[in-house]
């Protein structure tokens, strides 16, 4: 029996954005990199479970201004669970394929932001995986699947391409619509990403059934908040409060929010999200004194070493669901 646990962080943006998008209202053509060689060391599978007897948790670190940091060795971390040291036995970085949900509003206040959303949406599959596969749930006044599961980039891309915004933001109908069409996921790895301008106005679910379920889940949150901060008094309550709740959503699960100030920003930071999906540490262990419990477990991740070391930001997921017996 198995459940999965994913933790992340998050790299600058201007690290690594070798490639320029048309200035262009047509379709932009997507072509994904070839799959990367794994590193050595890696686990055989690039599985992220929990299972009886091994964990195995990827991590990201950083420095203190945001600079990826990928020469690690084990020896440079030490993991906790439940405030009880683990030995490390597996170590690796990773770059496997992930199965991806992309949430998209199409709500009428996303009228004038929908060009650089879908030049968003390219830069996000230019750095895809060619085992990659890919869901969209567009919603405004209820979500939808609008493209069930597949590896081609370019089909949910011309979708998007041809979305019109219209009505109000079930943003929380579309995230509990997205866990459900996971469950059909292929690969161990998987993540949504949300491309959203506000808080949530119509939904039928409520934060609280939201963040439990994505606590339970093995899934990575990530959003792009295109807010208006400049002129916020005009938006309603949960307009207001649409970045707290992404921030708080993606936090649960080790992701993170990434607020848009400039539509011009919008790719970049698309592409950056892309990146940090497949880059990553895998750390793997045998919790000592394995309970089939089905609690929550917390894990804690720090680097050892020098002063230096310790400076750095090692970004992951807080914790577990144990399997029941």
């Amino acid at each position: 029996m198995f459940l999965r646990a994913a933790m992340t962080a998050f790299f600058p943006l201007s690290i690594g954005l070798a490639f320029q998008l048309p200035s262009t209202d047509g379709p932009i053509s997507i072509i994904p990199v070839a799959k990367r060689a794994t590193a050595e060391l890696a686990p055989p599978a690039a599985a992220i479970r929990v299972d009886s007897s091994l964990v195995l948790i990827p991590a990201h670190v950083t420095t203190s201004i945001g600079g990826p940091v990928v020469n690690l060795t084990k020896d440079d971390f030490r993991l906790f669970e439940d405030n009880v040291e683990q030995r490390i036995t597996h170590f690796g970085q990773d770059d496997a394929p992930i199965s991806i949900g992309l949430i998209f509003d199409t709500s009428g206040s996303m009228h004038d932001k929908m060009r650089k959303a879908s030049e968003a949406a390219a830069a996000f599959f230019k750095t895809a995986n060619a085992e990659d596969e890919f869901f969209l749930v567009e919603f405004g006044d209820r979500p939808r699947l609008a493209v069930p599961f597949t590896v081609d980039s370019q089909q949910v891309y011309r979708r998007i391409a041809g979305l019109r915004p219209f009505g109000r933001t079930s943003l929380l109908d579309a995230i509990h619509l997205a866990l459900a069409q996971m469950k059909g996921a292929r690969n161990s790895r998987k993540a949504l990403v949300i491309f959203s301008d506000g808080g949530d106005n119509c939904s039928r679910q409520t934060a609280g059934q939201v963040k439990n379920a994505l606590v339970e889940s093995d899934i990575q949150l990530y959003a792009m908040g295109i807010f208006d901060l400049e002129d916020s008094r005009k938006h309603s309550r949960e307009e207001r409060n649409g970045p707290k709740l992404l921030d708080e959503l993606a936090a649960k699960t080790g992701g993170y929010n990434y607020p848009v100030n400039d539509l011009e920003e919008l790719p970049a930071i698309s592409a950056r999200i892309s990146r940090e999906l497949r880059t990553e540490y895998v750390l793997g262990y045998s919790p000592a004194g394995v309970a089939h419990d089905g609690k929550y477990h917390r894990v804690r991740v720090i680097l050892a070493g020098s002063a230096e070391a310790r400076q750095l930001r090692t970004y992951y997921r807080q914790g577990y669901y144990a399997p029941a017996q």
